[in-house]
Order: C-alpha cells, then sequence, then structure tokens
C-alpha cells in the first residue's frame, strides 16, 4: 500500500471513529493500535509502549497539571472578586468601563495559567450579572467575557502551547515570550472595539452614574488588588525568561504562588483545595491520555513515510509557500469548528510544522499562528467551548444564539490580529530572540 493511500485511510478511519462519538484519544490510540498490527507487523506494536513510556518520563508534562492547578484555584478561590472590584472602581466612570475591566481581568488571568476555563467561567459569575444591572446590553456583557476568556491559551502560560511545544519539538519557552506580544495585541483590539462602539452606541454599556462612582483614594485603595497576581505573574514567566526556572519548574513556582495568593486572601478553604486538585485531576488526565493517543499516531505515520510524502506533494504545487500557508489557517480554522483544540493540535503538528520548516517559514512563528486559531475554535460553533462555558452559567432569558451573536465581533478580531502576525512575523519572533537568544 503506498503512502497516499495509507494516508486516506488513516485519517477516514478517524474521521469515522470520530462520527461515530468515539473520544479522540480512544480514536487515535485505536486507529494507531489497528494500522500498526496491518502494516508494520504484530512486532510493531511494543513501539506504542515505548513511545508511552517516553511521554510519561518527559519532564515537561509535569507543567500541564501545574499549569492547570493554579487555574482551578484561581477560579475557586474568589481571588477575581477584588480584581473586578478594582476594575469596577477604576473604569466605572467611562463608557463600556467595566467591559473592558472585565477583558483586563482576563488577561490577568491568563497569564496567571495557560487555560480558557477559568476566567471565561469566573468572570462570567462575577461579571456579567454586574453589567447587566447596569443597563450593560448582552451583546457587550457577553461577547468580552467569551473573548476575554479565549485569551488564556494565548497569553503565556498556555496548556495548548506546551502541547504545540511537545509535538513540534520547538521551546516552549520561546512559545511563551512568542505569545506576549500577540497577546497584548489581540487583547488591546478587544478594548479599542469595545470603547469605539461604546462610543458610538452610548446605549450599549453606559458609564456609571457619578454617584455610584468611586472616589480618588478608594481607587488607589483598591489597587492593592492587582499586587499579589502582579507577583505571581512576574515569578511565573521572570523566572522562566531569566533563565533560572525551565517551563516545568516556573509551574511550580506558580501553583506554589496560587495556593500562597489564596492564603493571603484567606480563601484558601479544604473546600477550595479538594475541588481545585479533583479538577486538576480530571482534566490532567484527558490532556496526557490525548498526547498519549497524538504520539502514537504521530510515531506511526511517520515511520510509514509521511515526511517525505508531504514534502513531494508541497514540491509539486503549483502555488506559493504564502499560498499554502494559508490554506494551513484555513483548515484550522475549519477543524476549530468541528474538534477539539488539544485534539487538532495532535493530528496536524506533525503534518504542518515539517512543511513550515520546508517552506522555510519559523515554526514558533508558526506555532503563534497555529494558537490564535485555536483561540478561534473556542468562540465558533457549533463546538466552541466557550460558548458551552457562556451557556452554562447565563440566565435563561439568553440564549445560545444570542452568545453566538455576542461572539462573532471577537472572532473578527482574532482573524485580524492573525494577518497581523502573518504580515509583520517580528511581532512574534523579536521578543524570543532578545530573551532567549538565536537568529
Amino acid at each position: 500500500m503506498d503512502i497516499g493511500t495509507i494516508t486516506v485511510v488513516l485519517f477516514l478511519g478517524m474521521i469515522l471513529g470520530l462520527l461515530a462519538g468515539a473520544p479522540l484519544t480512544m480514536v487515535m490510540g485505536g486507529v494507531t493500535v489497528i494500522f500498526t498490527y496491518l502494516l508494520l507487523g504484530p512486532q510493531a506494536l511494543a513501539t506504542i509502549t515505548a513511545n508511552t513510556f517516553g511521554v510519561m518520563q518527559n519532564f515537561v508534562i509535569t507543567a500541564i497539571p501545574l499549569f492547570i492547578l493554579m487555574g482551578s484555584v484561581l477560579e475557586r478561590s474568589g481571588l477575581a472578586v477584588d480584581l473586578y472590584d478594582m476594575m469596577y472602581k477604576c473604569f466605572g466612570a467611562v463608557r463600556g468601563g467595566l467591559a473592558v475591566g472585565t477583558v483586563i481581568i482576563c488577561m490577568i488571568f491568563a497569564a496567571m495559567c495557560g487555560i480558557s476555563g477559568a476566567a471565561t467561567v469566573t468572570m462570567g459569575l462575577i461579571a456579567l450579572p454586574s453589567m447587566r444591572t447596569r443597563s450593560y446590553k448582552k451583546e457587550v456583557a457577553i461577547g468580552c467575557i467569551a473573548g476575554g476568556g479565549a485569551l488564556g491559551i494565548l497569553i503565556p502560560p498556555s496548556v495548548p502551547m506546551i502541547l504545540y511545544g511537545l509535538f513540534a519539538g520547538e521551546s516552549i519557552g520561546a512559545l511563551f515570550a512568542g505569545g506576549i506580544v500577540p497577546g497584548v495585541l489581540l487583547g488591546s483590539l478587544f478594548i479599542v472595539y469595545i470603547l469605539i462602539r461604546c462610543y458610538l452606541q452610548p446605549d450599549m454599556a453606559p458609564a456609571l452614574p457619578k454617584e455610584a462612582r468611586a472616589t480618588r483614594s478608594e481607587k488607589v485603595k483598591s489597587l492593592k488588588a492587582v499586587a499579589t497576581p502582579m507577583l505571581l505573574i512576574v515569578a511565573v514567566l521572570g523566572s522562566m525568561f531569566a533563565g533560572v526556572a525551565t517551563p516545568s519548574e516556573a509551574a511550580g513556582v506558580g501553583a506554589v504562588g496560587t495556593l500562597a495568593c489564596a492564603a493571603i486572601a484567606r480563601r484558601l478553604t479544604w473546600r477550595v483545595i479538594k475541588e481545585s486538585c479533583y479538577s486538576t485531576l480530571k482534566l490532567s488526565s484527558m490532556v496526557v491520555w490525548i498526547i498519549i493517543g497524538g504520539t502514537a499516531f504521530t510515531a506511526l505515520y511517520t515511520s510509514v513515510g509521511a515526511v517525505d510524502f508531504i514534502k513531494v506533494a508541497i514540491d509539486g504545487l503549483p502555488v506559493s509557500r504564502y499560498v499554502i500557508l494559508l490554506g494551513m489557517q484555513f483548515v484550522l480554522f475549519a477543524l476549530g469548528m468541528l474538534m477539539d483544540p488539544g485534539g487538532i493540535i495532535m493530528i496536524c503538528t506533525p503534518v504542518f510544522v515539517p512543511v513550515i520548516r520546508h517552506l522555510g517559514f519559523d515554526p514558533v512563528w508558526f506555532g503563534l499562528l497555529f494558537i490564535i486559531n485555536m483561540e478561534m475554535a473556542y468562540l465558533t460553533p457549533p463546538f466552541g467551548f466557550n460558548l458551552f462555558y457562556m451557556k452554562s452559567i447565563v440566565p435563561e432569558d439568553i440564549s445560545m444564539a444570542d452568545i453566538i451573536r455576542s461572539t462573532i465581533p471577537y472572532v473578527g478580531l482574532q482573524a485580524l490580529c492573525l494577518l497581523i502576525l502573518m504580515i509583520f512575523p517580528q511581532l512574534v519572533l523579536w521578543l524570543p530572540r532578545a530573551l532567549l537568544g538565536g537568529n
């Protein structure tokens, strides 16, 4: 059987398994076992076991449960309440100020943990009722929470970046450094959009009345809420970029720091610890199983000659490398509407990254484009995670259609950010080179 036929059959088998409703990791693992036996013989099945042990011995993977623990503790300890109170006092006098403050809090949350759900759920429970009672239209209130929450996988630390780095063979530190400018850029685009829309449509998000606004002394006093989060961000990212700690060690610093922040705020209860650990165990187990299935699938596909096949196929295309790059972005966007972002990273990274290297593009730069596409996947129906997060916490009078309509402008802004980074790759690459060296 030639490699072209093998490629079609492999991916068709995966698609059929997913359509049948089987979990992604079971589909990838099952297809790998079947085709390893058929193509390479029963003796080759031992390579799957070897690959699994290789995954479990990878020290970098320990960062995943630690970053997830950070997000779980932040979500359950109520630290966001103080942050929102500060933003309420500082930005409430501005049209759309509460929405702007929500996006800023989501950016801070993103810099303290590597997942999207923590900020989305937390701000949905805290900020949404506050904005609705102050006559914010649901389009603004819902959109800023869902869009801001998606920043959790772009602003480092980021669990999807760790997955991409593992499968692409790229430095996770470089990916984290590369995500800072795009994350701030996209967050700024969200804020500018909110301010412009609320200026043009004042009834969308009115400013707080004068009697409800905080005094200058109250604003200054409220700033203490950002002290411990800022110290935590500096501890995690600073220790890594200064060369003091690896990403895994920085995750350990962050996990301990998050517990300390919750303890300082007197919110580190046994219930918080128990629920956070349970949630971390569940999510981490899911991610690691996906990594195991993806690693096994990648090893099989590589062993049958996939890399050379892809290079030959790309060389034969009568189009420029930028057209191929745009085609990859379209494929990632389409898959994002149908699959879990983690699964897309497992499937597409082994296929796309060799092509990117062959075409002369930087894999770190492509990785950030990949992550932004996965961020868009959190907001695009029918399987956008943040859409379901929001639906689980909004009042009954808000439908899924309302949520989807609210997120459309933010998907457009994500696409705009993606285009800007494609045109100006140095926005991604200059910081990793400045902090970590390299060309």
